[in-house]
């Protein structure tokens, strides 16, 4: 009879320490996957531009603004998020996607110039700055300025 309990409570002790050890297998399966989704499984934003340079050739400065769109797509396979543009001067001004830009698909970035006073050759580099690859991109455009006719 002794024997018996013994025998019982030794299966009872190994239930409950195979219990514990499942439970610890489970939480550290849990806490893997979930670190897994929180960082997104790994993926990345890659931004890929069409051109990243463009040459405006001759503009007339008594036209006014002068714009052109660079045109990227996401090839990463994470949201593209672009966190800021930025020109170098106030005569360039960007407009840019506020929101994320999902895997595969397109984007624009419009970046207008405001000749006025600035008349001759110009070479202007508008920063975009990104959650993915590469983190920075430098867009440039270029162009020669026709003066207004003097009075």
């Amino acid at each position: 009879m002794i024997a018996a309990v013994i025998k019982l409570s030794a299966e009872a002790i190994i239930l409950t320490d195979m219990k514990r050890i499942i439970s610890l297998v489970v939480i550290a399966m849990v806490a893997v996957i979930s670190t897994a989704l929180y960082a997104g499984g790994g993926g990345k934003a890659k931004i890929v531009f069409e051109e990243v340079k463009h040459d405006f050739g001759n503009i007339q400065e008594a036209k006014g603004a002068a714009s052109h769109t660079f045109e990227f797509v996401n090839e990463g396979n994470a949201n593209l998020v672009i966190i800021d543009v930025t020109a170098q001067c106030g005569c360039t001004r960007p407009e840019y996607p506020k929101s994320p830009i999902a895997p595969g698909k397109k984007g624009k970035i419009k970046v207008t110039f405001n000749p006025n006073g600035r008349p001759g050759g110009f070479e202007k580099v508008v920063t975009v700055r990104t959650n993915g690859s590469p983190g920075k991109v430098r867009l440039k455009i270029t162009g020669n300025v026709i003066p207004k006719a003097k009075k």
